[in-house]
């Protein structure tokens, strides 16, 4: 069991700031990210004076369904609404409150389901709500150091803290907070969220009656991590329909399972491959669903470069929601086969960023952050590599940054 933290006391989160401050300029604040992502545990901490309602409850989910306006009436002060997608209709009755009373922080909502929260948002509650996601512990939270900026990664920083550990057990256990805890195996309680959230989740919110079929769907995508999505390939391989295929992928997206990385387009070659990347925000879910039962298995198996391509490309984006700020990233690749792993949209020229699994630095790892800047024109531009080893360095002007430094 992986356990070089001290996970005995609460892991504070960056995300506690833009709460604090979303909560002195909005009347309704609403917090979304994956089931165990710590959402409840965050609101609670953030907002110690506000009443707490779990709407999962039945008695509080019926007191809502059937007298909306009564059980809002509960609450003429601050209140946290746990898993408000439950009760979608409450968020009409909501915006009539704050329209009559914008009072900032009057109303924390959190869900699991983002498409049925941001659907509802944006239908009634626009412009008077801040959306912020939470994904998985960030490195930087179970090690306690500094938050790193995507966009600064073009240079190395002296007398950083890094993080502690072995890299493959981080790979292989994950961030979701729970498995840090004491006593708890990551293996028995990734198989649980499996069967317990994400099944109810897909048969609650979609229907889907052949739970067998969508596993082996999302076996499928674990196996295709890191690669250019076919949506095609991947319906026919699982026995499904195209369109299924794309709902269900919705599904998984919707609910911060994965993510895609898109193609970056701004003319730096007219061939370039247009298909997004398919990731996973957990790494620890990713070895799961790949079967891959401990560390060790993990050192030699095909899918490892591919999973630490996962893991921080996951750091950058929670580096970005944990500031409030949607995640700018990109991938870069041409028809001949010349790749950048990530491109930081940093509103001028891009900062590209190789990702490289290995614990040592070989020359060719440069080649493809070498031709995209001569292909842009700015060959000395800021670079940057991201790899499996330990040192931070300047390196034939790239900027190669340790995984503990993220």
């Amino acid at each position: 069991m992986f356990n070089l933290y001290d996970t005995t006391m609460t892991i504070p989160r960056r995300m506690a700031t833009p709460l604090a401050k979303a909560a002195q300029h909005y009347p309704v604040i609403t917090l979304t990210g994956p089931r165990q992502s710590g959402k409840t545990t965050l609101v609670k901490s953030a907002f110690p004076k506000a009443k707490y309602v779990s709407l999962e409850a039945p008695d509080q989910r019926s007191f809502a369904l059937e007298d909306p306006r009564g059980f809002l009436r509960q609450f003429p002060g601050p209140v946290i609404l746990d898993e408000v997608q439950r009760v979608p209709d409450l968020f009409s009755y909501i915006q009539g409150i704050v329209d009559e009373s914008p009072v900032p922080g009057h109303f924390i909502l959190t869900g699991s389901q983002n498409f049925l929260l941001l659907n509802n948002i944006s239908q009634t509650l626009a412009g008077r709500c801040a959306v912020l996601h939470l994904l998985p512990l960030a490195l930087c939270e179970l090690a306690r150091h500094g938050a790193i900026v995507p966009a600064s990664l073009g240079a190395v920083h002296r007398n950083r803290k890094q993080a502690k550990g072995e890299l493959l057990e981080i790979l292989h256990t994950g961030l979701y907070p729970r498995v840090h805890g004491p006593g708890i195996s990551a293996d028995d309680w990734l198989a649980n969220y499996v069967r317990t959230y994400i099944e109810r989740d897909v048969r609650e919110v979609l229907n889907i009656g052949d739970t067998e079929a969508f596993y082996r769907f999302l076996r499928l995508c674990a196996g295709r991590t890191g690669q250019p999505l076919n949506l095609t390939s991947l319906a026919t391989d699982c026995g499904i329909s195209h369109t299924t295929a794309r709902r269900w992928l919705a599904l998984l997206e919707a609910s911060f399972i994965v993510c895609q990385l898109r193609p970056h387009h701004r003319n730096y070659s007219k061939r370039l491959i247009k298909s997004p990347k398919l990731y996973f925000y957990d790494t620890g879910l990713l070895c799961y669903l790949l079967r891959i039962r401990s560390p060790a298995d993990l050192a030699g198996h095909a899918s490892r470069g591919a999973i630490f391509e996962s893991f921080v490309i996951a750091e950058l984006i929670k580096s970005f929601f944990n500031r409030a700020v949607e995640a700018d990233l990109y991938f870069w690749r041409d028809s001949t086969g010349h790749e950048v792993d990530i491109l930081v949209d940093t509103g001028e020229l891009p900062l590209p960023i190789e990702i490289k699994s290995g614990e040592t630095i070989a020359a060719d790892f440069m080649g493809g952050l070498n031709f995209w800047r001569n292909l842009a024109g700015s060959p000395t531009a800021p670079a940057a590599l991201v790899y499996g080893g330990d040192g931070s360095y300047m390196r034939s002007g790239v900027a190669v940054h340790s995984w503990r430094d993220l």
